[in-house]
């Protein structure tokens, strides 16, 4: 599976240069609103040191890692549910995306203009939370009509028409839908919504360089309210992680450690996004590639053949399953089995982070 997500934030709070560093693809960048009119979209790679290990002991030069998709989608801003600065246009980007990357400000600048005139994380965090619920609720509402009727037809949509009812009380009350939609049911039926607010969401606090580490009172703002929404936040600095993208591979890992970090910004956000939407990574390992496949946490091993192929799935005879630590502290397939670390998996079997599996299937 590919992991999507849509950076959205007020403008300038730093969206456009975040992707610019992370991506490498030079959306334009300016100190103004609406720079950004179609989404800028950059695909870049997920890094895995384990790769690198396991390549090594296979003796293979191809890795082959799975991929984070970033969309660019320009500044929101009050009123933006009802069109107010191309609002619905940009809005519609969002529906499309598995988690939201939310970039807030916090460093004062008095050259970066605010578009509201102010630095106040709180506000600007309510701003977009307001924007998508009441998109939300206006197409709920433009639905739920449609729901009613059809109905009376068809009874099995009357769980339907219950959510939408349920959902749309909730939205009017300033209640996001993530926090509405409580069973498993609930969330395969919601699916069909296409619903902004049940997106999961990242906050990116974007500070300036010498916050990087210990974070400032804006930072501490919105972690008590990542906190208390069930969300994720990581502090970035995009000025910073712009400067990293220009450097040398080889330099990167030193001005890091200058900084005090051992992860650059890409890194933690990925990072941060996978245990948002609940990933994982196993791999497939060979003389001809290492490759690296995202699949949810709890997937069962017929699910994780899966991503690779669906005639997997549906031929699924067995799993070979072997550590990754395994295959690095032994240092070779064979080694692995003779210790007898290599297991035969059925369809039950739970696939953890770091398998190394080769599956028999049969079509």
């Amino acid at each position: 599976m590919s992991l999507r997500c849509g950076i959205v934030g007020l403008p300038n709070v730093g969206k456009s240069t975040l992707f610019n560093a992370i991506t490498a693809k030079q959306a334009e960048a300016a100190n103004y609103p609406f720079c950004t009119i179609e989404p800028n979209v950059g695909t870049v790679l997920v890094p895995d040191e384990r790769m690198q290990l396991i390549a090594n002991v296979v003796k293979t030069p191809t890795l082959v890692p799975t991929t984070l998709e970033i969309v660019d989608i320009a500044g929101l801003v009050k009123g933006a549910s009802k069109g107010e600065g191309l609002g619905n246009q940009f809005l519609s980007h969002i529906r499309e995306v598995d988690a939201i990357v939310h970039v807030v400000r916090c460093f004062d600048d008095e050259n970066i203009i605010h578009v509201e005139g102010r630095i106040d994380p709180a506000d600007d965090i309510i701003t977009i939370e307001t924007e998508l619920m009441l998109a939300d609720l206006d197409s709920m509402e433009r639905r739920i009509e449609r729901l009613r009727k059809n109905a009376k037809k068809e009874k099995e949509l009357l769980l339907q028409v219950d959510l939408a009812e349920k959902i749309i009380s909730g939205l009017s009350e300033g209640i996001p839908a993530r926090k509405l939609i409580e069973t498993d049911e609930e969330k395969e039926m919601a699916k069909q919504f296409f619903l902004l607010s049940t997106k999961p969401i990242l906050f990116a606090a974007n500070v300036a360089e010498n916050d990087i580490v210990d974070g400032n009172a804006y930072t501490r703002k919105v972690a008590e309210i990542a906190a208390a929404s069930g969300s994720k936040m990581l502090i970035i600095s995009a000025k910073t992680e712009a400067d990293i993208a220009e450097l040398p591979e080889e330099d990167r890992p030193e001005f890091l450690e200058s900084l005090g970090l051992k992860m650059s910004g890409l890194d933690r956000l990925i990072q941060t996004a996978y245990d948002l939407l609940g990933l994982q990574t196993y791999f497939t390992a060979g003389v001809k590639e290492v490759h690296a496949w995202t699949i949810r946490k709890g997937a069962a091993a017929p699910e994780a053949a899966a991503a690779i192929h669906s005639d997997f799935e549906k031929g699924f005879i067995r799993a070979e399953v072997m550590f990754y630590h395994d295959l690095i502290e032994l240092g070779s397939e064979q080694k692995v089995k003779e210790a007898g670390k290599l297991r035969s998996e059925g369809k039950e079997y739970i696939v953890k982070d770091g398998d190394v599996i080769v599956f028999r299937f049969n079509v």
